[in-house]
């Protein structure tokens, strides 16, 4: 039932006027109300007197889609296939396949699709990253997933929670009319309340809100005192018609309603709404300041789009603002959900790279970052949509037909650490964009590496109560390491403040700080590796600058063995600063053991054992 506020009208009327004839007649008008059921029905006869052709297996395979019957709706694309047909179709049938888990077959068909529509973001996309899916499936869970005991045998979506009452749409009214859809009965708004022992009461319909339409979902302001919700047209006898079929053609309306006594009243629809397009799903700001919402209005991006509104204070709106290709594609997005911090969205989307179906993605709508996948297991194969999260309960919930229907699950966060890195110029502040920031455990195994954005930022999640090190470089700055504390969850801030590269160059020799090594070893420390970055950043800028390395080693250990360590040392050297891109004829090293110490000892400390430790480099040239 939920494909009615995702795939909203604009995108169903998808009859070719050319393959339409007497026989199709009656299966063509019930699909043009969205009688999928009965329209199955007949193309299916239509088959089985042998009267089916390419239009008709189209037409089958389409109305198996819109009721997510992936099964038969895969069958009748495979046939329809055998004909050549628009682009749209091949992406539709990829969706199908891929719903089923057969994506292998389906690359086949986004291949078809993306031969045909090259210049579509979708198969730029996949051109781009044909074989994202092992990677999404990978990913590390986010949350963990349950299904709600408010769900019934119906249509159960669009569930949110504010104080302890969950209010969700629901199709279980028995006693209202079946909608030719799939046959259910119309939605109604309804509302369950949240008890001490964590378990939710009968759910009971909000009367004041319901019509005899369908009504759902809502989202409610901050102090309670406003909602606004979805609903039919019809409600204010807003319709088209169309009198060849004797249809009266409405679209989905947000409506605005204010607290009356335990009720609502004052019924108002928006100022924006059309009958020439839907509004739906809206999501208010914890502010109060926004309203997003799906229509399928002019200037949509693909068949329908999310959408901004400023909410002013004396009641009027702004114009509406679509949010652009960050958020919207040329498939269909729905059902925002603006979290309380005002700025991270959780979206549904079909024409991004999921699992199969919907999938819900969640963006930063402040820093220009990329949507990204809430990945398994709050996605699936299948729909999964309608994401909201009530911070104060620390508790997520979202819609999935995974199990057949449309049902109502939790999502439990997982205990997790965003650690938000924001890499600067030590010396003057500045963000420093395009830096290579990694984070580490606590045995120094990177986890991640991320390019910083253009605020200097990346952002990594991580698991709560471990201690993690975050490693930050930048050409012409000294690479550095920053530790992040264990902590129960929540966001770590770390600035990583690097300070630019400031060598001495004399006319004989690059003096860094000793490029110290560990006790009888010759790899290239971490410590090491950012002084020796330093002399990369000299030979890069100097082009003609050749460098003789020299190591040395302390004086334990015999004459041969100490003049061979020193020699590995110095092709270690060699080979890393050979491995930043600089040329090999430019840099070669040699090993002097023991026989230079830097402090003349006999017997010698620790640290003088360390500083006799080290590397020299000299101007050959």
């Amino acid at each position: 039932m939920k494909n009615l506020y995702i795939v909203l009208s604009f995108g169903l009327m998808s009859i070719s006027l050319v393959a339409q004839n007497k026989d199709t007649k009656t299966a063509d008008k019930l699909y043009s109300r969205y009688e999928y059921v009965d329209a199955a029905k007949e193309y299916q006869k239509l088959v089985d007197n042998g009267k089916g052709d390419a239009y008709v297996y189209k037409q089958l395979a389409d109305t198996y889609y819109n009721m997510f019957n992936t099964a038969e709706a895969t069958t009748w694309y495979a046939k329809a296939t055998e004909t050549t047909q628009d682009a749209e179709t091949y992406f539709r049938y990829a969706q199908m396949l891929k719903s089923s888990g057969k994506y292998e077959e389906a690359n086949k068909q986004m291949a078809k699709f993306a031969s045909m529509a090259p210049n579509d973001n979708r198969a730029k996309a996949f051109k781009e990253n044909p074989n994202y899916v092992p990677k999404l499936v990978g990913k590390t869970p986010g949350y963990t997933a349950k299904s709600l005991e408010v769900s019934s045998d119906k249509s159960d979506f669009g569930a949110v929670l504010y104080g302890n009452d969950l209010y969700f749409t629901s199709a279980r009214n028995a006693a209202r009319k079946n909608y030719g859809w799939n046959e259910e009965p119309f939605l109604d708004i309804y509302k369950a309340t949240l008890g001490d022992s964590g378990t939710f009461s009968e759910a009971t319909t909000v009367s004041s809100l319901n019509s005899s339409f369908h009504d759902g979902p809502l989202t409610i302001s901050t102090d309670g005192n406003t909602a606004y919700f979805t609903s039919d047209s019809f409600r204010e006898g807003s319709f088209e018609r169309d009198k060849k079929n004797k249809l009266k053609l409405g679209k989905n309306n947000i409506f605005k309603a204010t607290k009356d006594g335990n009720g609502w009243g004052n019924v108002k629809s928006l100022p924006f709404n059309s009958k020439e397009y839907s509004t739906s799903n809206p999501s208010l700001s914890r502010d109060g300041k926004t309203l997003y919402f799906s229509s399928d209005m002019p200037n949509s991006l693909g068949g329908v789009d999310i959408w901004k509104v400023a909410v002013n204070e004396d009641g009027t709106y702004g114009a509406p603002e679509n949010l652009g290709s960050k958020v919207n594609t040329e498939g269909n997005e729905s059902f925002p959900f603006i979290a309380d911090d005002n700025k991270t969205l959780f979206f549904a989307s079909s024409g991004r790279q999921g699992l199969g179906g919907y999938d819900i993605y969640q963006i930063d709508l402040s820093n220009g970052s990329d949507a990204q996948n809430l990945g398994k297991p709050i996605n699936t194969e299948k729909d999964d949509f309608a994401f909201t999260f009530n911070k104060a309960k620390n508790q997520g919930f979202f819609s999935t037909n995974r199990n057949g229907n449309d049902d109502i699950f939790s999502a439990t966060p997982i205990c997790s650490v965003d650690v938000l890195t924001t890499v600067t110029n030590a010396k003057t502040g500045a963000m420093l964009a395009g830096s290579k920031v990694a984070i580490l455990d606590d045995k120094n195994n990177i986890i991640a590496t991320e390019t910083s954005n253009g605020n200097g930022e990346v952002k990594f999640k991580v698991e709560c109560d471990k201690a993690y090190t975050i490693q930050a470089s930048k050409d012409g700055f000294e690479g550095n390491t920053f530790p992040v504390a264990k902590t129960k969850g929540g966001e770590a801030k770390i600035t990583a403040a690097l300070q630019p590269i400031d060598v001495i160059v004399t006319p004989t020799e690059i003096i860094l700080k000793p490029i110290f090594f560990e006790y009888n070893k010759s790899n290239i420390t971490q410590e090491g590796a950012f002084e020796l970055d330093k002399l990369v950043q000299v030979m890069k800028n100097n082009d003609e600058i050749v460098i003789m390395a020299k190591a040395h080693t302390d004086s334990r250990g015999t004459d041969k063995y100490n003049l061979d360590l020193s020699d590995r040392r110095a092709k270690s050297t060699v080979q890393y600063i050979i491995s930043k891109g600089i040329s090999a004829s430019r840099i070669s090293g040699k090993g002097y053991g023991e026989s230079e110490p830097k402090v003349p000892c006999e017997p010698c400390t620790e640290e003088e054992y360390s500083q006799n430790r080290r590397s020299e480099f000299l101007i050959v040239k």
